[in-house]
């Protein structure tokens, strides 16, 4: 997790032990902390752990890579005299030459897009301008990263008028031109990923100018933090940041991180902590009823390093608080405090006098606690890292101000002490159980973005290690285009943006294990290379937003429909990507589609539709009458093909409606689901109906994101989970063990569940 974060560098147990150790292998053979757990399945990690830390032999016949084949196009002889006609003759025969190397190219080759790409330049020589398009429109489904935009744009703005009217005639030329003025019409704005040198401000600074300016300067990203840091540094006066203000407020930041370097921990120390553990705060030498020493924090505990001879003494690990209180004791005329730490494991109450320090670590102590059980509750790492961040803050507040309202400044940012004690947190037990881990896919973002699809693909045993990572990969589409990819095997994020175009994405599908297709909302199909994790294919036939992937797979071939909302619904040839079918179904925005016995049933907001494979409608199925009076619309479908059954749901509906596949006139059954304001997906898992649902919140103030499991023999809810502090939105299936499930931006998590 510690690589996931954007935390404030420290040195953990591993490194310092690396740094101050002269014995290599006595520092190999410490125990490795655990990161992020794989579900419970502790024997794998194990076996990662004790091989990571074995020598690993390579023998020498391992460097002895075959060489990779070249392919040697031979260019025709060139003719002597340097006139133009003969130079034009050579560019026709080139283009001759090319064009027989295409016919004889595998359409799956690599070597095609090149082969294109040289046509297309030749013809460009020629003026032949629609001949060159028509060549540079080929790359979308060979090899996008080569596609010369700046000439194809040059090429499209000095078409004659002539050569604009045979355009008209030419589909995929007219999609090609739409495609390059719509993109010289959008405003692009450029991701700024030099590195800068960050400069303090030199003028006061307002709300919107401090958030860019602490983002810059690399303390944290998240803008609800910034705002509490915000509110923190400006307690007691004028809304806005001194520049004076800042400048010490950074500068005791910065050097808290370098004062963390050179903290040097015994190696008797150093066994009794975990090896991803740090220190992130070490208080002065101090008087505790444990002895004399200073106290420690890290991201799981806190210890007492004692003077004289340094040795370890743990207090608690934050998961073991049970009170955290400051307590006074009279002397002479004074009363000391000190703090009091309770921990579930001892009887015994620990005591330390940290004298002015005693409100602040208080402070600190409690947040980090809150953390940590919030952690445990929902099964989010995330809140733990979160704290730590918090307390970091304070602790770098405290450190500016120096004044008698510095900890209630810090206090504004203790933010999951006063969650805990304002709000009801607690994780019914039904979810408890059923939840078995949590992750956050906009971790490197300043603010939480919906999770608009899933997509789990299985592992590839056939992967070697030059090929890249054999596991199995959970991909998840968040907003403006970006895809983020974990590893599956321990729900690490393994790519943090596969950039695909700037619009919402709509589906995804993986197929051959090699490609993942993901349909976009500027009708674009993007084509995923699994292994180099790069986008290097499009398909532009669709004129309107896509919706939805349905493979059909057989003995003889594998082919796949996509649809778009206008219900345009296109069948694709997979090994040359070119389009087999096509056919348009009049409806009012289609949303999917499935295959079910030979049939293709389409779900739009009005109805869905039965598709013979000619693209002509067999039957159709309106909302039932009850719900035509409604504000409503179907939001999604389920062919349960086992029963001969359909599931629907309505956006604006608490109920599901079951059909009978012969019988569309009417549901034969409805099955209601309490507290919930609208369905958003459904998926089939097993003999289970999981549906994600919108619903109000314990406080009902805002909306809550929760999953019905549906029993699909009794028809009854089996558990109602609360699963999301916003709406559901995606579902998806991994390998019928697990269903993962994300929401909206208000929480932007994906939770995986345990399926029984």
């Amino acid at each position: 997790m510690k690589a996931m974060t954007d935390n404030p560098r420290r040195p953990t147990m591993q490194e310092m032990a690396r740094k101050y150790s002269s014995d290599p292998e006595k520092r190999l053979n410490k125990r490795l902390g655990m990161s992020l757990p794989n579900l419970g399945e502790e024997r794998h990690l194990n076996l990662l752990r004790q091989t990571s830390l074995k020598k690993i032999i390579i023998p020498d016949s391992a460097f002895k890579i075959p060489p990779k084949p070249v392919k040697i196009f031979k260019l025709p002889e060139f003719p002597p005299p340097m006139v133009h006609h003969h130079v034009q003759n050579y560019y026709g025969e080139l283009i001759i030459l090319l064009g027989k190397a295409i016919l004889c190219v595998p359409e799956n080759s690599t070597l095609l897009a090149r082969y294109f790409y040289l046509r297309g330049f030749m013809n460009t020589l020629c003026s032949k301008r629609l001949d060159a398009l028509s060549d540079f429109q080929n790359l979308y489904k060979t090899d996008i990263e080569i596609f010369p935009a700046d000439l194809v744009k040059a090429l499209v703005d000095s078409l004659q008028k002539d050569e604009r009217s045979q355009v008209d005639r030419r589909p995929e030329l007219m999609r090609l031109i739409f495609k390059v003025k719509t993109d010289n019409e959008m405003v692009l704005v450029q991701a700024d990923d030099h590195v800068k040198k960050f400069q303090l401000p030199k003028t006061h600074m307002l709300q919107e100018d401090f958030v860019k300016c602490i983002q810059e300067s690399g303390i944290v990203k998240d803008v609800a933090t910034i705002h509490r840091l915000f509110e923190a540094l400006t307690v007691g006066q004028q809304k806005q940041i001194d520049p004076e203000v800042f400048r010490v407020f950074y500068t005791f930041w910065k050097e808290t991180e370098v004062e963390a370097q050179d903290v040097h921990l015994p190696a008797e120390v150093i066994e009794h902590l975990d090896n991803n553990e740090c220190v992130y705060k070490l208080s002065c030498s101090i008087k505790t009823n444990q002895g004399v020493g200073k106290i420690a924090m890290t991201q799981k505990r806190l210890f007492l390093l004692t003077d004289g001879r340094p040795g370890f003494i743990e207090i608690t690990k934050f998961r073991d608080i049970k009170e955290v209180k400051i307590s006074f004791a009279p002397f002479l005329l004074l009363k000391i405090p000190s703090l009091k730490i309770k921990c579930s494991l001892r009887k015994e109450v620990f005591e330390a006098n940290l004298k002015s320090a005693c409100d602040l670590w208080n402070l600190m102590v409690r947040e980090m606690w809150a953390g940590r059980t919030m952690a445990d509750d929902h099964k989010d790492p995330q809140y733990m890292q979160q704290a730590l961040t918090n307390v970091l803050l304070m602790d770098a507040v405290v450190g500016c101000l120096q004044s008698q309202k510095a900890v209630f400044a810090a206090s504004k940012l203790a933010y999951f002490d006063r969650v805990k004690r304002e709000v009801s947190m607690m994780v019914p037990k039904t979810t408890s159980e059923t939840l078995k881990h949590k992750i956050n896919p906009s971790l490197d973002l300043p603010a939480p973005q919906t999770v608009h699809v899933l997509l789990y693909t299985p592992g590839q045993l056939s992967y070697s290690e030059a090929d890249g990572d054999g596991n199995p990969k959970l991909w998840c589409a968040l907003s403006g285009g970006r895809v983020v990819v974990f590893d599956a095997a321990s729900w690490s994020m393994q790519q943090n943006c596969v950039q695909v175009g700037s619009s919402q994405l709509n589906c995804m599908l993986g197929l051959d294990q090699d490609q993942v297709w993901i349909g976009s909302q500027d009708s674009i199909i993007y084509i995923i290379d699994t292994r180099s994790m790069s986008c290097n294919k499009q398909l532009t036939e669709h004129r309107h937003e896509v919706m939805d992937f349905a493979l059909e797979e057989s003995d003889k071939m594998s082919q796949t429909y996509s649809c778009s909302a206008d219900g345009t619904v296109i069948l694709w040839d997979l090994s040359t990507l070119k389009v087999k079918k096509q056919f348009q179904l009049a409806c009012d925005w289609l949303m999917s589609i499935q295959l079910f016995n030979g049939t293709l049933w389409c779900c739009a907001r009005d109805g869905i539709v039965e598709l013979r494979k000619d693209g002509t409608p067999h039957r159709k199925m309106t909302l039932p009458e009850d719900l035509r009076s409604m504000p409503t619309e179907f939001s999604s479908l389920i062919l349960f093909v086992e029963r001969g059954q359909l599931w629907t749901s309505c956006s604006d509906s608490d109920e599901l409606c079951l059909w009978h596949c012969k019988d569309l006139t009417k549901p034969f059954l409805r099955v209601q689901l309490q507290n919930c304001t609208g369905v958003n997906c459904m998926i089939k898992v097993k003999n289970q109906i999981w549906v994600g649902c919108s619903g109000p919140s314990p406080d009902q103030c805002r909306v809550s994101g929760k999953i019905y499991i549906v029993d699909t023999e009794s028809h009854s809810v089996e558990k109602e989970l609360m699963a999301h502090t916003d709406s559901v939105q995606a579902l998806c299936s991994a390998e019928g063990r697990y269903v993962l499930s994300g929401s909206a931006c208000q929480d932007g998590k994906i939770a995986i569940w345990k399926v029984e």
